[in-house]
């Protein structure tokens, strides 16, 4: 696999608040490679400078703030933490996946700012949650639909929980959607809504069926509640991706 393994730092949101230079030399002593922050607006600057210190790639970002601060200053922010993956992860109304006319708005949404980050070099994609997997339109689920109404370079960064959890064969739905695909959050668990997580390779997850479907797309960690400690979980997860790809 060229690209590296990635943690989704919203994982250890709570010790980063803290600690985040530790955090992020604890993610590389396990041997992460790749990081994406949830938040670029805080100290873009100086997360630079510590992942660099650390040989941590920045391979995309989440970014809520597109969607209610100045384009500009965040897509400035983004472009001094080194990424040129943009990742919408949320932030619109669950009821706009359950019509076309909601699926259209999401569309316009997205592809103006595609638009804006275009500019800058940069790319801007869709990540997924359950609800819009479980809606279906003319017999595909609505993430499909989604995607048939995005401009080209619009992609998707598909959390392949979430999207079992949703209904989603997974893999088959990632060989339909093929390379508007350029990440996967890999995650694990009970595949039950507002049970926790488990570490990458202890849920009901078949995990290596998906990686095989996306073999080109990014692979980053994201384990959104987990009830055991989340830096060991995030240990565990590498070891068993790591397995994975050895085999």
């Amino acid at each position: 696999m060229a690209k590296p393994l990635g943690v989704q730092l919203y994982t250890v949101r709570d010790l980063m608040s803290t600690s985040r230079d530790d955090v992020l030399r604890r993610i590389a002593e396990i041997g992460y490679g790749a990081v994406e922050p949830y938040d670029p607006m805080d100290d873009p600057k100086g997360f630079r400078q510590v992942a660099d210190d650390l040989g941590l790639t920045v391979s995309s970002t989440h970014a809520y703030a597109l969607l209610s601060q100045e384009p500009a200053a965040v897509l400035d922010a983004i472009a001094t933490i080194g990424t040129d993956l943009v990742v919408i992860p949320g932030g619109i109304a669950e009821e706009e996946f359950t019509t076309r006319d909601g699926l259209a708005r999401t569309a316009d949404l997205l592809n103006g700012l595609a638009e804006q980050a275009a500019s800058y070099g940069m790319r801007v994609g869709y990540h997924n949650h359950w609800w819009e997997i479980e809606p279906k339109i003319d017999g595909r689920h609505a993430l499909e639909v989604l995607a048939g109404l995005l401009a080209p370079e619009v992609f998707l960064e598909i959390d392949t929980y979430w999207a079992a959890v949703g209904g989603a064969d997974v893999p088959s739905l990632l060989g339909r959607l093929g390379d508007r695909v350029l990440a996967l959050h890999v995650k694990d668990g009970p595949g039950v809504k507002g049970e926790p997580h488990t570490a990458v390779g202890e849920g009901i997850i078949h995990v290596p069926g998906i990686l095989a479907a996306a073999p080109e797309a990014w692979r980053i960690v994201e384990l959104d509640h987990c009830a055991t400690d989340i830096v060991e979980a995030l240990a565990a997860s590498h070891a068993y991706l790591s397995r994975l790809e050895r085999a």
